[in-house]
């Protein structure tokens, strides 16, 4: 082989790895965003479930003990997210700016009664569980009535299992497409050195010393693509955190590791396994089929 030939193998099989490093790296890019949405969408829907109150009326005559008793036995709830007491003046004051309107000064009254605003825990957060708590709570004798949106619940409940269900069902179309497409960037780079491996087996190389520089290197190129993957998405959050303030609160330092393993062991895992099965068809290629 002349040194001009020399140097064209060697920088046909330099663009080959390239290739097979920039595919992981983009594919692993993708993945990671879609897993911090996925992180992301937990929390969202976390935050948004606890932030969901229910209002325990008081009766007119309640004693300020008993509701005092009532409101401590709530906070140490292992169902309680946060709770608080609202007098009938503080919840006048919220509806008048809900309304914009003096609503007590054009009634001549204020019809509210005192109450007490319960928080749930966002897996505590359902119909049952509410039902449940609405009929200890309504035996007492200083309370009134326990008020909730039922309708709601149930509509953000069923609204957030389908979202969570499309995100698995995306997660997975798109890890399928994500092996395909490496499975083929790596085929094709075992491809161009399919005369180097047949040359080696005529020599009398066993499989095994021929697959393991092959398999040496797809862990160094999957390792390679995972860092390159998450410098590109700690870049990309760091961008969307200046238009995006809100975006910081839900996410955290151990998600971001969580996820960075995820990717890396993804990177290393793909490569490898699609290395092996490629030089496993490329080993039992006859001479005259290297052609084809």
């Amino acid at each position: 082989m002349t040194k001009r030939e020399d140097r064209f193998t060697r920088r046909r099989l330099r663009s080959s790895y390239l290739s097979v490093v920039i595919s992981i790296s983009l594919v692993l890019f993708v993945l990671g965003l879609f897993g911090i949405l996925i992180l992301n969408t937990q929390e969202i829907s976390r935050s948004v479930k606890e932030d969901f109150g229910i209002t325990v009326l008081l009766s007119e005559d309640a004693s300020k003990a008993e509701v005092n008793q009532f409101f401590t036995s709530l906070q140490v709830a292992p169902y309680t997210n946060s709770v608080r007491i609202i007098s009938k003046e503080d919840a006048a004051n919220e509806l008048k700016e809900v309304l914009d309107e003096d609503f007590v000064d054009f009634l001549g009254y204020n019809p509210l009664r005192d109450g007490i605003e319960l928080k749930l825990k966002a897996e505590s957060l359902n119909v049952a569980k509410i039902e449940s708590l609405k009929k200890e709570f309504e035996v007492l004798d200083f309370v009134s009535e326990v008020v909730y949106d039922k309708l709601l619940i149930t509509k953000m409940n069923d609204n957030l299992r389908l979202l969570s269900y499309g995100l698995l069902g995306g997660a997975i179309l798109l890890s399928l497409i994500a092996i395909a497409l490496i499975n083929s960037s790596i085929r094709l780079a075992i491809y161009s050195k399919r005369f180097i491996i047949k040359t080696m087996q005529l020599v009398g190389a066993t499989r095994s010393f021929i697959r393991r520089p092959f398999l040496m290197k797809s862990l160094l190129h999957g390792s390679i693509g995972s860092i390159l993957a998450l410098i590109l998405l700690a870049l990309v959050l760091a961008y969307l955190r200046n238009y995006i303030p809100g975006l910081a609160e839900f996410q955290t330092i151990q998600q971001f590791i969580i996820l960075s393993i995820a990717i890396l062991l993804a990177g290393l895992l793909i490569s490898f396994t699609c290395t092996f099965f490629a030089l496993r068809k490329y080993l039992k290629l006859k001479t005259d089929q290297l052609y084809f």
